[in-house]
This record gives C-alpha cells, sequence and structure tokens, in this order.
C-alpha cells in the first residue's frame, strides 16, 4: 500500500463519534491548529461536542445504526465539510476494518490502523491465533470460525468449567457472560449473541478458560508508519463490574520492575507481529502467577489518560502527528515514568438499582477545576439532555500524585467535590470504592466489586443537625434571593425585626417516609434554630463556588445546595443527602405503581420474552429482557405468581414507566 494514501498532512478532522471522546480528540486537534467537524445524531443536537467544533453533521435519527454507525452517511458528512482525515475514537465504528478501508477508498486519512491491521488483531479469535503462532501466551480456549451450538459447547467442556462466552468483535463487557455449568451455557451463548450483534453488528463468539481470582493487566503501544514501535507502561484495570472498567490506573501497582519489563516486551511482541501503525492496547490476564494475552483493541482506550498523567504525553496529538505520516519523536529508552495516575468513570446509572441507566436533563453540573494533579475529562454540561441510546458514561475523574496513595486521595476528593443533578450517578459509589481498605492495599481482583457491593452501596445516612439546620438556611438564602432586597437590609439575618420573636416550622423528609422538623425562632436578637430540643445559633455567607459558608454553634462548614422545588440536595462534610422540604401547607401525594406491574425503568427496546402467560414463576425468576443503552436488562417477578399478562412484544421500543406485564400473586 503507498504510504503516501494513508498517511499525509491534513488541515480538518472529523470526529466520529460524541461524548467524551468527542470532546476529547476536539480539544487536541484545535490546539494543533486543525479544524474540525462533529457529526451528530437527532439526540445529540444540542450536544457539547456539537458546540465545541467548527462545524457539525447530522447523521440521522438517534439510533446509532441510523447515525454513528452508519459508514455511508458519515463519509458523505466527511465529503460536505471537505474534512480530509477522520478520527473515530473509541466504540461505534473505532474498530471497523469496513470502516477503515471506506475511508480510504474515500480518500480519507484514517487516524488508526488500516483495515489489514484491525482484521488480523481486531477480531479476537483472529488475534489469538496470530498470538498463538507468535508462541504468545493464551488462556486456554476455542477462538475458532465454527459457531454452532455443538462447536461451543465441545470447547467449554474442553476447556472446563466456569468459561467465558465472549463476543469476538467487541469490548466493554458487551456481549460477555460468564457461564459455570453446561446448563447454562445455551442461554448465555443466546443472549451474548444477541447483545453483540446489538453493539457491533457482529454476533460470532469465542471460549475462554474463566481465570480465577484474576487481575486485569492492559500495556498501551503506539508505532509510526516507519517501522518504530513504542510501549508506554501499563495500566491495571482490574477493578470492573460485568466485565466493565471502573477504575483504571497506571503504573499497575501489582508488577515489579521485571514484570513491568517483561509485559512490556510481551505487547511489543504481539503489535509488532502485525507491523502494527497506530495507539492500540494489548490486554492481559493474570493468576497471580502468570499473564495469558487476551485482546488487542486496536483503537485509544477509554482509560488512555492515566498512561498520558505517568508520561507526559498527550497520545491523541501523537496519533494526528502518526497520521500525518511522522515519525514517533521518542525512543523507547526515552519513555520515563513519573508518578501514580488513577482514573474513574462517571456513569449516569443508580448503584442501588442494580446500577440502572438513568435518563433525563442534567440540571447541576460542578466539577473542581483541573489544577494540581486533577483532570476531569467530559462529555456533558449542565443542561445537556443524557438519553437512552448511548453509553451512560458522563465523564472521567482522572488524578496524579507521585504516590499511588497520594493519587487515590487525589482523586477521591475530586470526585466529592463533583455535584451532578437531574439525573443519578455513580459518583458515590466510586468514593466508596477507591477509599476501600482492600482497594488502598491492592487486595483485589476483577470479582471484588460483585463481592463487596452491599458494603459499596450502603443504605443512605440519615441527616445529622448539621444537615436539617443547613437545609433550612440553604431555603433562607433561595428565599431572600428571590426578594431581591436591598444590600443593606437587616434580613440578612434570616427574619431581623426590631421588636418580639417569632418562630418558623421546616419539616423534611428523608428515605422511607423519616420526618424531621426543625423551628427557626427569629425577630429581635440572633436568629436559632431548634432540633429536638436542641438550640443552635447559625449564621450563613456567600461562597464563589455555587454553595455557602454556615456557621452552626461556632463551627463554620462549607455547604453546597441545590434546591429544585422542594427537593433539596445537600454535600456536607458528612456526605451527600437528598430531602424533601414538605410542604407546609400539605396536600402532598405520592402516585404509587401497582406492585402487580412490571413496567419499564428507562425507554429501551423488548429484545426477549422469557415467560410465558399462565406460567407459575417464583420470586426473581426472568419475565423479558429490555436492551437499554446497549446493555440488556432483565426484568424479574418481584414475588411469586402466575404471570397473568404481558402486554408487548419483540422489538417494541418503549417508554419508561410502559407497563410491560402483570403478575398475579401467589394465593397465601
Amino acid at each position: 500500500m503507498d504510504r503516501a494514501k494513508l498517511y499525509r498532512r491534513f488541515r480538518t478532522l472529523l470526529i466520529a463519534n460524541r461524548g467524551e471522546i468527542a470532546c476529547r480528540v476536539i480539544r487536541t486537534a484545535k490546539a494543533m491548529g486543525l479544524r474540525t467537524v462533529a457529526v451528530y445524531s437527532e439526540a445529540d443536537r444540542d450536544a457539547m461536542h456539537v458546540a465545541m467544533a467548527d462545524e457539525a453533521v447530522l447523521l440521522g435519527p438517534a439510533r446509532a445504526r441510523d447515525s454513528y454507525l452508519n459508514i455511508e452517511r458519515v463519509i458523505e458528512a466527511a465529503r460536505k465539510t471537505g474534512a480530509e482525515a477522520v478520527h473515530p475514537g473509541y466504540g461505534f465504528l473505532s474498530e471497523n476494518a469496513e470502516f477503515a478501508q471506506a475511508c480510504l477508498d474515500a480518500g480519507l486519512v484514517f487516524v488508526g490502523p488500516t483495515a489489514a491491521m484491525m482484521t488480523a488483531m481486531g477480531s479476537k479469535s483472529g488475534s489469538k491465533a496470530l498470538m498463538e503462532r507468535a508462541g504468545v501466551p493464551l488462556v486456554p480456549g476455542y477462538h475458532g470460525e465454527a459457531q454452532d451450538e455443538a462447536t461451543l459447547a465441545k470447547a467449554a467442556a474442553k476447556a472446563g468449567f466456569p468459561v467465558l462466552v465472549k463476543a469476538s468483535a467487541g469490548g466493554g463487557g458487551r456481549g460477555m457472560r460468564v457461564v459455570r455449568s453446561a446448563g447454562e451455557l445455551a442461554a448465555a451463548i443466546v443472549s451474548a449473541k444477541r447483545e453483540a450483534k446489538a453493539a457491533f453488528g457482529d454476533d460470532r463468539m469465542l471460549i475462554e478458560k474463566f481465570v480465577q481470582n484474576p487481575r486485569h493487566i492492559e500495556v498501551q503501544i503506539i508505532g509510526d508508519s516507519h517501522g518504530n514501535l513504542l510501549s508506554l507502561f501499563e495500566r491495571e484495570c482490574t477493578l470492573q463490574r460485568r466485565h466493565q472498567k471502573v477504575i483504571e490506573e497506571a503504573p499497575s501497582p501489582t508488577l515489579d520492575a521485571a514484570g513491568r519489563e517483561a509485559v512490556g516486551a510481551a505487547a511489543r511482541k504481539a503489535a509488532a507481529a502485525v507491523n502494527y501503525v497506530g495507539a492500540g492496547t494489548i490486554e492481559f490476564v493474570s493468576d497471580g502467577k502468570d499473564v495469558f494475552f487476551i485482546e488487542m483493541n486496536t483503537r485509544l482506550q477509554v482509560e488512555h489518560p492515566v498512561t498520558e498523567l505517568i508520561t507526559g504525553i498527550d497520545l491523541v496529538e501523537w496519533q494526528l502527528r502518526l497520521a500525518f505520516g511522522e515519525k514517533l519523536p521518542l525512543t523507547q529508552e526515552q519513555i520515563t515514568l513519573n508518578g501514580h495516575a488513577i482514573e474513574a468513570r462517571v456513569y449516569a446509572e443508580n448503584p442501588h438499582k442494580n446500577f440502572m441507566p438513568s435518563v433525563g436533563r442534567i440540571r447541576t453540573w460542578r466539577t473542581p477545576e483541573p489544577s494540581n494533579g486533577l483532570r476531569i475529562d467530559a462529555g456533558y454540561r449542565e443542561g445537556d439532555a443524557v438519553s437512552p441510546h448511548y453509553d451512560a458514561m458522563l465523564a472521567k475523574v482522572i488524578a496524579w500524585a507521585p504516590t499511588r496513595a497520594a493519587a487515590i486521595e487525589r482523586l477521591n476528593r475530586g470526585l466529592e467535590d463533583t455535584d451532578v443533578r437531574g439525573i443519578v450517578t455513580n459518583i458515590p459509589f466510586l468514593s466508596a470504592l477507591v477509599t476501600h481498605p482492600d482497594v488502598r492495599a491492592n487486595a483485589i481482583d476483577t470479582g471484588f466489586i460483585e463481592r463487596e457491593l452491599k458494603h459499596l452501596t450502603p443504605p443512605a445516612a440519615a441527616p445529622a443537625d448539621l444537615e436539617l439546620c443547613a437545609a433550612v438556611a440553604a431555603i433562607l438564602r433561595q428565599e431572600h434571593n428571590a426578594a431581591q432586597t436591598e444590600a443593606h437590609s437587616p434580613w440578612r439575618t434570616f427574619g431581623w425585626m426590631p421588636v418580639g420573636r417569632r418562630q418558623r416550622l421546616f419539616a423534611f423528609r428523608h428515605g422511607q417516609g423519616v420526618e424531621h422538623e426543625v423551628i427557626l425562632h427569629y425577630g429581635n436578637g440572633p436568629s436559632k434554630l431548634s432540633v429536638s430540643g436542641r438550640e443552635f445559633v447559625f449564621t450563613s455567607s456567600a461562597s464563589v463556588d455555587g454553595g455557602f459558608g454556615f456557621t452552626l454553634d461556632g463551627m463554620k462548614s462549607d455547604i453546597t445546595a441545590v434546591i429544585e422545588g422542594h427537593e433539596l440536595y445537600l454535600r456536607t462534610r458528612n456526605g451527600r443527602f437528598d430531602l424533601h422540604w414538605v410542604d407546609p401547607f400539605g396536600g402532598e401525594t405520592e402516585e404509587q405503581v401497582g406492585e402487580d406491574k412490571i413496567v419499564a425503568p428507562l425507554p429501551g427496546t423488548v429484545v426477549a420474552l422469557l415467560a410465558e402467560v399462565g406460567a407459575t414463576l417464583e420470586k426473581g425468576a426472568p419475565i423479558l429482557t429490555l436492551e437499554v443503552m446497549k446493555m440488556e436488562q432483565t426484568l424479574r417477578a418481584p414475588f411469586a405468581g402466575v404471570l397473568k399478562e404481558i402486554k408487548c412484544k419483540v422489538g417494541d421500543i418503549v417508554g419508561e414507566g410502559v407497563e410491560l406485564a402483570e403478575i398475579e400473586p401467589t394465593a397465601l
């Protein structure tokens, strides 16, 4: 292949992606003086990446197959805007060899490996065969072309249960199932194939022996078109849930210097097998003694920032310079490791409801300023809508420090200082995870989160005196601002009056209907608050970060408060609290959904019906499966009973709260 067709200088770059990675690429491209073009679906008209780019092109409807996965429309967008190159980001078409070839055929520079390299290494089964010939150690299993049930069952039996059923074409935990017995295999294959087909357009499977208590270690590699290839140290991504990485760090705290050199050399050998050009990642699994090749991701990874922070290298800039046809600017000996970096993925999901994705409009978005070793890579802003059509990741919080312990502390502070409202996020879960003693001690494996989930998602703490009094102060400050009183009004003291004293009752509901009362005493003299007979003197003052300073009986605290109607969110030194301000005039009602109704928790597509009308179901029995944000969610019987009615069919697109099935409880 003529190098001039593959690699050359360009001035206009189209980013064939959305969300955080599109914003990330746009920032570096603009810093290099390039003109940027975004693409978007109808659901992303007002998205952050669209606003950031110099130009944007509508691809089509919200469904990914009609927009971000539509090769013809992406190529046409490049043609219409005069783009000369395409950066695929991660996910969507980033590891699609057909797309890479289509870009080349259209005269576009593809920022990444060639279609041939993708075909060789992008397929998990193909790459394993290549690594087997190259002598790279593999996990026992099957990675052949035959995909019939008998072949896969035979391979699983030969490897020995438990096994991992895994999509050959994808990543991110999609199309992947752990199967612990032969009886579970057939259903797992059907479900994994369906999920893989929806996410990647390819339902080919491979079988691997499931390594017990495994650790996930990967190596960042990058190669140029002049035959130079580098490894940029390793990352550890052992903290996962449903095979989806949650926390990533670099370097691995598990490897010593000799292990680090050995795994780097193995990664370079793997990439050299296809004369790899571009950024990529060689993934390994370790059982504590040996390291086995899993796969190669022929793209930039979500977790690339931790590598950037320990090496000082902008990987997106290097990707673009390699696409220009330039040589790598450093040799292997010149790559140095500095300090430790750790990253947490912030998702729109509810850890207390089995990590169900959360959709809606972001009403509050507050993150700490990136500085002093803290970095925020975000794809959303205040006012943006989180749709059910795409991956639920909102942002990444990344911290660097000279040591791992200091990096964890800095990451946790960054998470604690982040407030997102309007949707539910996993931020409290992430804080609990990174501060867990076993995580700090690196006593983990890939099953750690599932085992410790109860401890990582404790019930919400009850508000103490500080929170209840701060809630009153927040309401009073809002009322004061709304009244637009004069700057020197004595109302600054929350109700000063020349003579007499008055009181005002506030009631707050927290959790399962528990109510707390606070009485405000105001008038001639200092304002006071009383909670259950305990009386406090208090004052408050404005803060530059949107919160307020609050002094309660002489102790000053910084309070973050968000008030949305009668719903209050508070962040204090004790944590995060959600309170409902009870209407003092009464009349509040709550609409309850009947317990016998199975409703869609989020908008999604019905992909499977797992029970028949009239069937007797045990509590927890599967009824149907929804695809939500590219992940399958199985809805189960909330109690033992008879399935009375199913009100949907496979293929139906259903909205949040739509009734899908009805169960009649078993008579006691």
